[in-house]
């Protein structure tokens, strides 16, 4: 079933306008699918592959992983400190690079991308980032993002410097310098990124309770992180304090340090506030944000534009609409934004939320 609404999306993109630009001519692949650029059907082997044998089909830890890959391998630059960007150097030169704090966990990540990266012959820096469009695809909510191709292999001067990767214990002014050193993002952009929290998990903060999720849909791309981390938090997963932690709202949810603060902090409370049962306004300001993130280190003028290769994700479900968690009411939302008042919601029904952990792979 899942590889019938895959064929129909990849033929359906002939129509679709690449997220880094308008295709003005088309290329038809070996399996049908039409192509801005002919150099682009190397990926749909990729695609069939990694979808089927790497994600099962789902938005699953393989997927949350995938986008934080992205993300702490483009990070990884500075123009004053060095690092190579989003060059895959979190592969390539992973004895180095994982033994930062920051990267912590992404081993398993490594070591599961890297026999697809060999088998189809493809760069690290051009594999992680389109693994984790790939990704996006199979969480229903998240809006379509792009790919561009042709990352050369880093070099042996590229590894990024430790203390690039913002740390969920930093201070929000600290957070915003390092965005904006990385890559000019705006304190909006590094609040829309926060939504791939949305579907994310904690697996080092505390090592004791791997896949602890961030809201309590964390198999959706939704706008339930917007929302639950400004609620009035008092609940922690396990007995432990962890450094980077903060009380959530509700049982079995970790609340980062830095989404706290973020989502209080008078440079960025707004725009929190803004995306909280905001779907449409969320996916847009996301995948603007990811698109920019996943070149950082590359002028879009040397990559070749492939985006018409990824999938668009599923819609959400239509009973999964904003909501507060079962037992909390308007009244736990503490209020940061002084420019609107924050949205209502209605509490799901029944007795108080509880969060399973998100299944390990």
């Amino acid at each position: 079933m899942y590889m019938k609404h895959i064929s129909a999306a990849l033929l359906a993109l002939a129509t679709v306008h690449s997220a880094y630009g308008v295709p003005q001519r088309r290329a038809t692949c070996a399996g049908g699918q039409t192509v801005a650029n002919a150099a682009c059907c190397a990926w749909f082997p990729v695609l069939e592959d990694i979808v089927l044998n790497m994600f099962d089909n789902e938005c699953g830890d393989d997927a949350h992983a995938a986008l934080r890959m992205s993300f702490h391998d483009a990070i990884g630059f500075s123009p004053s400190k060095g690092g190579g960007g989003a060059d895959g150097s979190i592969i390539t030169f992973s004895s180095t690079e994982l033994n930062y704090a920051a990267n912590n966990g992404l081993e398993d990540a490594v070591n599961t991308q890297l026999p697809f990266i060999k088998a189809h012959n493809v760069t690290p820096g051009d594999f992680i980032q389109f693994a984790a469009a790939v990704s996006l695809s199979l969480c229903p909510g998240a809006p379509r993002v792009g790919f561009m191709m042709g990352r050369p292999v880093a070099k042996a001067a590229a590894p990024g410097p430790d203390g690039l990767v913002p740390e969920p214990f930093n201070n929000v002014d600290v957070i915003l310098a390092r965005m904006a050193d990385a890559g000019g993002f705006t304190a909006t952009d590094v609040v829309a990124l926060l939504a791939s929290h949305s579907v994310a998990g904690a697996d080092t903060v505390d090592p004791s309770i791997p896949g602890t999720p961030f809201d309590s849909t964390p198999s959706l791309f939704d706008t339930q992180i917007f929302i639950e981390v400004q609620l009035s938090g008092t609940l922690f997963p396990s007995s432990a304090r962890v450094q980077g932690e903060t009380g959530s709202a509700v049982a079995g949810e970790m609340r980062l340090l830095s989404d706290h603060l973020i989502a209080r902090d008078s440079a960025t409370n707004c725009a929190w506030q803004s995306f909280a049962g905001n779907q449409a306004g969320m996916q847009s300001a996301f995948a603007k944000a990811f698109n920019k993130m996943a070149i950082i280190g590359h002028s879009a003028s040397s990559l070749i534009d492939c985006s018409d290769v990824i999938p668009a994700a599923p819609p959400l479900p239509a009973n999964a609409g904003p909501h507060l968690p079962a037992g909390q009411t308007q009244k736990n939302i503490e209020q940061a934004c002084a420019l609107a008042p924050f949205p209502t919601f209605t509490a799901q029904p029944g007795p108080a939320t509880t969060i399973p952990a998100i299944p390990q792979a």
